[in-house]
């Protein structure tokens, strides 16, 4: 059995069984690492084969966080000393977990993710495609990449465009969290469950009567998951974003990034939410505001596979491109929270550098992500 992810089956009714995942690193606050992705793919494509299981259930080790995002120390060891030079190690990192993510999404079975604590980046990539996502009173999800030079992948080219109005536009920009009523009003979670009852969750989903469809299990899932909401709704704490909405769709509603970004930073709002959203953007890399700008834009209209090899080619960029090695330097290396970014604002940012980022480097015939 594996150290880093534990693999269990929890026998039901009827010979079935329930496939259990847990991210077993609760030192790093359960940081997703390579080896992670390259233990649960495989046990995912086995798992699709097999009749007696009915729904995998991924969960996160101890009570403080589900996954705090991917592991970005090991991304930082393999990044190159010199600017332009190839990453070969980070491209294949961000391949493998992309693909993990997409099969995550299109999974045959039901997919329940207990996303209790932290969830952030590489860990709400893993809990934006299940099927079933639980929220706790402790759940606090955000998409921070703008202070470590990146964007936010896994994803959320697909699921912040789907949030309302442009909400996702704002969370990727600020990397502002959310709890679990706002991870619910954004389509990020499905059941706000009280983490206390997660073992009686389980227990109750040993004692289904499954069936044989997937259609038919998620129904016999929904309402095993229900019953807990109701029983945990007075611990539901109050939305964020929906006391924000109108103020958000204000000021993310020029027609340009550079307008968007002072109307955020300008905004004189007595607010600790709004306000840590605020300082989140003025200290963030302009590099990664366009990045997201642009990445928003330019993915309304696509698809989660064309997504996932758009963002594909962005991170290979990044790897590339030494914005994101000096924010991982500044905030988790040497701790300064000094970073030196390229650019001092988003105007600076050349449009050319913009447009080099989403030029892929793949023969479209033969891409990475192709069978997607």
């Amino acid at each position: 059995m594996s150290d880093i992810v534990l693999f269990d089956e929890l026998e039901c009714r009827n010979d079935k069984k329930l496939a259990l995942i847990t991210l077993n690193s609760e030192k790093s606050l359960n940081a997703l690492s390579h080896a992670m992705v390259n233990e649960i793919t495989p046990k995912l494509k086995a798992w699709q084969e097999r009749d007696d299981i009915v729904a995998v259930f991924l969960q996160g080790a101890g009570d403080k966080a589900f996954c705090a995002g991917g592991d970005i120390v090991y991304l930082y060891n393999n990044l190159p000393d010199v600017n332009g030079d190839p990453a070969p190690k980070v491209e294949q990192f961000f391949l493998d977990e992309y693909e993990l993510d997409h099969m995550i999404h299109t999974y045959n079975k039901p997919f329940i993710v207990w996303g209790n604590g932290i969830v952030m980046g590489g860990g709400l990539g893993l809990m934006a495609g299940a099927s079933h996502r639980v929220a706790t009173q402790n759940t606090r999800i955000a998409m921070p990449e703008i202070s470590i030079g990146l964007y936010p992948d896994v994803g959320g080219s697909y699921f912040l465009n789907k949030m309302p109005n442009n909400t996702g536009l704002f969370l990727g920009l600020t990397g502002a969290a959310i709890n679990a009523t706002d991870a619910k009003y954004v389509s990020l979670a499905d059941h706000f469950i009280a983490h206390s009852h997660k073992q009686d969750v389980l227990n109750a989903l040993a004692d289904v009567n499954w069936g044989g469809t997937k259609a038919l299990n998620e129904d016999k899932l929904n309402d095993v998951l229900l019953a807990f909401e109701q029983q945990s709704k007075t611990l539901a704490p109050v939305s964020n974003i929906k006391g924000h909405q109108l103020l958000i769709d204000e000021l993310t509603g020029a027609d340009n990034i550079s307008q968007i970004v002072a109307n955020i930073k300008n905004a004189d709002i007595d607010d600790k939410w709004f306000n840590r959203a605020q300082k989140s953007l003025a200290h963030g890399s302009a590099l990664s505001v366009q990045l997201t700008y642009n990445q928003i834009q330019k993915s309304k209209n696509m698809s989660l596979a064309e997504c996932f090899r758009m963002e594909l080619t962005i991170s290979k960029k990044c790897g590339e491109f030494g914005e994101f090695k000096e924010g991982v330097r500044a905030l988790l290396i040497e701790k300064d929270n000094n970073p030196q970014w390229k650019y001092p604002d988003v105007a600076s940012v050349d449009q050319d550098v913009i447009d080099w980022f989403f030029t892929s480097d793949y023969i479209e015939s033969a891409h990475p992500l192709g069978h997607l």
